[in-house]
Parts: structure tokens; sequence; C-alpha cells
């Protein structure tokens, strides 16, 4: 029913948006990595939104972008895989962590989300792998943004594969280079030692 609502927030729990639009306020169910990404109260955002009416309820679900959306109705596709269950699964992890979990096959990224057993995240990677993917070398998603459009996409690419030869979850390599701020001079060994000391924390 809508594509998006771009208003005023005025009020932000863990799993829900209140946004004025034309002196409406929307109550939308957001999930956590979405609330901890948005700015303060008072400030205006552009919120992408999928509708989901049943008999006893009519709910919002929003999103900061229309990839995280995508993702969203993926999920809600998965037999089992509900709205609510779609949400807490995105509370869990980014879109991003999610794809690169389904393309590596890495259940126990996926089951942590809360009541998601190793079954629903088995079923979900089947169902899904064939439908998600990822851009750049050995279908990493590393989002090299405009402003650095310099650095070689491929040393984070092999100090990601050099993680996880080393036994660390697929996501929790990925999670740990992206921290890492990555200039044009770095090389994967440099990279990689970084990373280290941060999967460690993770």
């Amino acid at each position: 029913m809508y594509a998006y609502i771009k208003g005023e927030i005025v009020d932000i729990s863990e799993d829900n948006l209140v946004l004025e639009c034309n002196n409406i306020g929307y109550n939308i169910r957001i999930p956590l990595s979405v609330a901890q990404r948005l700015p303060g109260m008072g400030a205006t955002v552009k919120i992408y939104t999928y509708t989901s009416v049943r008999e006893d309820a009519f709910n919002l679900f929003g999103f900061l972008s229309k990839d995280d959306l995508e993702i969203y109705k993926k999920l809600i596709a998965v037999n089992g895989i509900g709205p609510k269950g779609a949400l807490s699964i995105l509370s869990a992890m980014s879109a991003e962590d999610l794809r690169f979990a389904i393309l590596s096959g890495d259940v126990k990224a996926i089951s942590k989300a809360q009541g998601v057993g190793n079954k629903s995240a088995e079923r979900i990677i089947l169902e899904l792998r064939d439908k998600v993917q990822f851009m750049g070398k050995a279908a990493i998603d590393l989002e090299v943004s405009s402003s650095d459009t310099t650095v070689d996409t491929s040393a984070k690419n092999e100090a990601i594969e050099a993680l996880t030869s080393l036994g660390y979850a697929p996501s929790d390599a990925l999670k740990a280079v992206r921290q890492i701020a990555v200039t044009k001079d770095m090389d994967a060994g440099t990279i990689l030692k970084q990373a280290l000391k941060i999967i460690s924390t993770l």
C-alpha cells in the first residue's frame, strides 16, 4: 500500500518508530538494526515500508533502504518465517550480513536470531541461496562508497577469505573487515592483522 513514508521522527523504541507525516502519526515496526541507525528525535527520515494485512491486524514494517526491504520480503516468503520472524532476524543482523550468511551457508549466524532455530536457518539458506547476491569478487558486497572507489576491494576479499580459512564464521569475518578504515595503500596482510584484533571482540 505504501512504498515509503517520509516524515518527522516523534518516537523511537527498539522495535517501533512513530513517524509524523502531514499531521498523521504512523506506527511502524522496525528491526533493532534500523533503530540503531536512525537519526535523533525531530529529524526527517524516509522509511521504505511493507504493509502486512491480516484479519486481526494491520501492520507497517519499515526499513531505511530498498535493499533492506527487499531482503525482508524474501525472508517472509520462506515457509515458516512470518513478518515477526523476519523482523527478529534483521534485528540480530544487518541485511548485508544476512546475505553473506545465506551465501556462505552460515547456519549458526542466522540461528542467533530470537525464535529462529537451526532448522529454520537451514530452510532460509536453502530457499534463498539462489535469490540473493553480492557485488564484487567472491560474491562479497563490501559496500564501497563513491568516496572510497580508490580502495582495492580484492584486498578486503582476500582478508575475509583468510579469516574464514582460519575457522572464523564468514559473517564475523565480514563484520570485522567492514569496521576497518581501509586505505588504498593497505594490502590484504595489513587488513588481516587489524581484522584479527577486531574479530576477537565480536
